[in-house]
C-alpha cells in the first residue's frame, strides 16, 4: 500500500487483552493533513487504536502502515525512526516531574536530534510562544494549572515537529474555555503545519470542531466513519447517539 496521501492505514486489525477482544477486524484509512476524531464508549478501543499506530502495542492479527512503512513487521531500530515521523499527547500529559517545563522540551531534542543547544533553545522557545507559555518555562510541573499541563504537553508532542499528532483525551477535566483553547492549538498546527490529528476524544463539541471525519468504535468493532453530519445520519443509532450529544 504504498500511498503517500495516506498517513495511516489500518488493515484488518484486531487486538485482545486475554479473552476480551478490545478491537475486531478493524479497517480505516486517515489522509495526510486530515483530522480524524475518534469516539465511543469507555473501553471500545479508542486509546489502544493510538498506542497501535505508535507501536506500544503490536495487534494479534493485521496490519498497520504509517505513512509507507508497515510498523507491523519493523525491527525496534526502524520503529525508531518512524516513531519521530509522531507526537503522542497523553491524557494526562506525562512531563517529567523533576524536569522544568524548557527541561521537559528540550529532553527529546537533545536525545533524538543532532540540534545545537543554540537551535533546541529557539525550538523549545518557538513552541512554548505557540502554546502560550513562554513566560512559564522555568516553572515545575507542579506549578502548572491543569490547563497549563495540558499545553505543556502538546508543546512537547509538538517540539520535534511531527508530521501526524496522536492525542488521548487532550480535553478531559478541562472547562470549556480551556478545552476550546486546546482545540483551536491542534487546529492551526494542522492549518499551518499540514499536520495529520489523530484524537480520542469523549468531547463531541470539540470533535465536531475539529476533525474533518469522526470514527465511531463500540464493542471492538469500528461501527461508523464519516463527517460528524454523515454519522448522524447512520444507520447505527449507538454512532447517532455519540455524535449527537451534548
Amino acid at each position: 500500500m504504498n500511498d503517500w496521501s495516506k498517513a495511516v492505514i489500518f488493515d484488518r486489525v484486531s487486538k485482545s487483552f486475554g479473552p476480551k477482544q478490545v478491537l475486531r477486524d478493524v479497517s480505516f484509512q486517515v489522509v495526510a493533513g486530515e483530522a480524524l476524531c475518534v469516539l465511543g464508549r469507555s473501553g471500545t478501543g479508542k486509546s489502544v487504536t493510538l498506542k497501535l499506530i505508535i507501536s506500544l502495542l503490536k495487534p494479534d492479527q493485521g496490519r498497520i502502515w504509517v505513512e509507507q512503512d508497515e510498523i507491523t513487521r519493523l525491527k525496534p531500530h526502524e520503529l525508531s525512526r518512524v516513531r519521530r515521523k509522531m507526537g503522542f499527547l497523553f491524557q494526562d500529559a506525562a512531563l517529567f516531574d523533576s524536569l522544568t517545563l524548557y527541561e521537559n522540551l528540550a529532553l527529546p531534542m537533545l536525545r533524538l536530534t543532532e540540534k545545537s543547544r543554540e537551535e533546541t533553545d529557539f525550538a523549545v522557545d518557538k513552541v512554548l510562544r505557540q502554546v502560550g507559555l513562554a513566560a512559564d518555562k522555568a516553572k515545575m510541573p507542579s506549578e502548572l494549572s491543569g490547563g497549563m499541563r495540558k499545553r505543556a504537553g502538546l508543546a512537547r508532542a509538538l517540539v520535534l515537529e511531527p508530521r501526524i499528532l496522536l492525542a488521548d483525551e487532550p480535553s478531559s477535566g478541562l472547562d470549556r474555555i480551556t478545552a476550546s483553547e486546546i482545540d483551536e492549538l491542534m487546529l492551526e498546527q494542522k492549518a499551518t503545519h499540514k499536520t495529520t490529528l489523530i484524537i480520542v476524544t469523549h468531547d463531541v463539541h470539540g470533535a465536531r470542531r475539529v476533525g474533518d471525519r469522526v470514527a465511531v468504535f463500540d464493542g471492538g468493532n469500528l461501527i461508523a466513519l464519516g463527517t460528524a453530519a454523515e454519522v448522524a445520519e447512520s444507520e447505527n443509532e449507538v454512532a447517532r447517539r455519540l455524535v449527537s450529544e451534548q
